[in-house]
């Protein structure tokens, strides 16, 4: 069950096949192993992990429910991880860490937390249909102390679509499923592009506004 053909090679197809391999030695707990640590580290792809659960219970190594349930446990694990190291973080100490960071002030992070109060469920849950967001959003969501149980309901919904919906790619399309992926990696590669723009926006407007004060308390 090697991805390295569908993947090109390279150190992220061999970091793929060793949690398939470990899927094939423990079943489908080692899905639901390989799933909370795609949450950990974005980088690993659930869109190649999971359809190759979806491929290993259509040769009849485990079961296609278990396969679907095990990697939604293992994404609700992963995620209340992160919520948990964004609850320990704390709003304060954010505030405080704001407050000496260049080009961020305080008030950002408190109109992020305001952002969050009205829309974190809506972020929570579609958030685990996008790339790198499905594992960054738990952390917010743990610093502004959303309920655990809103949190994990949650997150488990949105969890559940997504795993159920590659699983059966792998399930359906068998020794084919990689023909999906170059589609899930332009989708992750639109989304990176978009953050970067963003974050690259932001830094322009930042810096614009810090030179312009700069340059009027230079008038005064």
């Amino acid at each position: 069950m090697s991805t390295a053909a569908a993947s090109g090679g390279g150190w992220l197809s061999s970091l793929v096949d060793a949690v398939v391999a470990l899927m094939d030695v423990i079943g489908p707990y080692g899905a639901g192993i390989a799933i909370a640590a795609e949450n950990v580290f974005p980088p690993l792809p659930s869109e190649a992990i999971l359809p190759m659960a979806g491929l290993a219970a259509q040769r009849g190594s485990f079961a296609l429910w278990e396969a679907i349930l095990w990697t939604t446990v293992g994404s609700l694990t992963g995620a209340l991880l992160l919520y948990g190291i964004g609850a320990w973080f704390g709003l304060e100490r954010l505030r405080r860490i704001a407050d000496r960071m260049p080009l961020v002030k305080v008030q950002d992070v408190d109109r992020t937390v305001a952002w969050f109060d009205r829309h974190g469920g809506k972020a929570v849950f579609f958030g685990r249909f996008i790339p790198i967001f499905r594992s960054l959003i738990s952390i917010p969501a743990g610093v502004v102390r959303m309920p655990l149980w809103r949190f994990a309901l949650l997150t488990t919904l949105g969890s559940l679509i997504w795993n159920t919906a590659f699983v059966l790619v792998g399930w359906y399309l068998g020794e084919s499923w990689h023909i999906v992926a170059p589609y899930m990696d332009t989708f992750q590669n639109v989304v990176l592009v978009a953050v970067a723009a963003a974050v690259a926006v932001f830094l322009f407007i930042r810096i614009r506004a810090h030179l312009r004060t700069r340059r009027n308390g230079s008038v005064d």
